[in-house]
């Protein structure tokens, strides 16, 4: 099998095979994103991703979950990456979920009858990085969507049958514009109705341009956490499961929009009141 650059997955995908099919990311002009800043972005070769997966079969046969890598591997054109799924259904025959990343753009380049038949073929879910609801912070980090495209996005995946988790960004507004960003992603996540959400917390990484812009304004932990209580307190989505357990972020809750907003708010209450958070010494590893 083969592997180029870093290996870049979700949290949730930690038992997964993960396969690659594309090299780095399509966009990859992102601010803040560290991730493929190094790669070339393509996608492989049919005959190297199918022969990838036999040789894992080989090996793996009993493989349930199957993450195919990099960036954004929706935007591979419909007749290969149907073969993909179709040939790793078949390969491995207790093979339950199949996921990827995916960008709104990607999900709007297919057709209604495309993703249908993804799905169908084994294309269980697609991880989004919706990153703010905000259009103008997405235009200030260079994101290659707007919200409207994203709300069009997640219905056009809704109704193939294809469920999206989606990641916000704390603090990416700065302290100038925490409280647009908290209320802006709770109205594009309302409007979406996603089934995951999760929020990880920005870094400002060396390399990205984010970094080379010069001085960004990071929040603290009661900053970030009030944010996340924003967000929360304003967001209607319901049946939506949302974490905020990635290493990055100073307090780890988990909860179901809109049953337990009141419990999730209560224990970012008690974290602000009692200074309890995770270290930022754990959060930089």
């Amino acid at each position: 099998m083969k592997y180029e650059g870093n290996v870049f997955r979700p949290p949730s995908e930690a038992r997964s095979l993960i396969v690659q099919c594309t090299i780095g990311c399509s966009h990859n002009k992102c601010t803040f994103c560290y991730m493929y800043r190094d790669d070339v972005f393509r996608i492989r070769k049919q005959e190297e991703i199918l022969a990838d997966l036999r040789e894992c079969a080989q090996i793996y046969p009993h493989v349930q979950k199957l993450f195919l890598a990099d960036g954004d591997a929706l935007v591979i054109p419909y007749p290969r990456l149907h073969e993909i799924l179709t040939v790793s259904k078949r390969l491995f025959p207790r093979l339950r979920q199949i996921t990827m990343y995916a960008t709104a753009r990607d999900i709007l380049g297919k057709t209604d009858e495309e993703l249908a038949n993804l799905h169908a073929a084994g294309l269980d879910m697609v991880y989004v990085g919706l990153e703010s609801g905000s259009d103008e912070i997405l235009k200030e980090i260079n994101k290659n969507s707007t919200s409207a495209e994203f709300i069009e996005a997640a219905a056009k995946a809704k109704r193939a049958g294809i469920k999206c988790s989606v990641t916000i960004i704390l603090g990416l507004g700065q302290r100038a514009k925490s409280r647009m960003h908290a209320l802006e992603t709770a109205r594009v996540i309302s409007a979406a109705n996603p089934e995951y959400v999760a929020f990880l917390n920005l870094r400002v990484k060396p390399g990205t341009d984010l970094e080379r812009q010069g001085e960004f304004e990071l929040l603290d932990d009661v900053e970030l956490l009030t944010e996340m209580k924003l967000f929360i307190q304003n967001v209607d989505s319901e049946g939506t499961v949302y974490r905020s357990n990635h290493a990055s972020n100073p307090l780890a809750i988990a909860g179901t929009f809109n049953k337990d907003r009141d419990a999730m708010i209560a224990e970012i209450d008690e974290a602000i009141k009692n200074n309890d958070f995770i270290p930022k010494w754990w959060r930089e590893l």
